[in-house]
């Protein structure tokens, strides 16, 4: 009986440090949290095709609304200078989404509050989250607003 009570109190410590810490690395970078996506094909009629639906796992939906803090680097929409706008990327522009091999999960789409001067090294910022649900093929999964560089 000891042996399983100490047993289970060892179980729920590594639960409870676990959880900590996943809860830090969200605030911190978000970006593990926000790769917990999958995808469903549905027919889009004006198309004519399949398209990709992203299908945002529990721990996503619990995010959508939050401020979150991500770690990454800026793909500029209009040339190398301040921006407002423009995606972010977990990865570097050779290894990004629409270069490399990352997946749709590994950047979001952003607006920010004051320009965010471009730079090839990695940056931090946070805003809120929006999910895409419904699949707007214009816009990213996901879609930060009020954007601020914190460093």
């Amino acid at each position: 009986m000891k042996k399983l009570l100490l047993s289970t109190l060892f179980l729920l410590a590594i639960t409870l440090t676990v959880s900590a810490q996943k809860l830090s690395d969200m605030k911190g970078n978000a970006w593990q949290t926000l790769s917990l996506v999958t995808f469903d094909s549905k027919f889009d009629e004006m198309l004519g095709i399949d398209i990709q639906v992203p299908k945002f796992s529990p721990a996503v939906k619990k995010i959508d609304g939050q401020t979150i803090e991500l770690q990454g680097y800026i793909l500029p929409l209009e040339g190398r200078r301040s921006q407002k706008y423009f995606i972010f990327s977990a990865y570097p522009y050779n290894l990004c989404y629409f270069c490399g091999g990352a997946g749709p999960e590994s950047v979001a789409e952003v607006y920010c509050k004051q320009s965010i001067e471009y730079t090839t090294k990695m940056i931090r910022i946070k805003g809120k989250l929006s999910l895409n649900k419904s699949g707007d093929l214009d816009k990213m999964i996901y879609i930060l607003t009020d954007v601020e560089l914190i460093d």
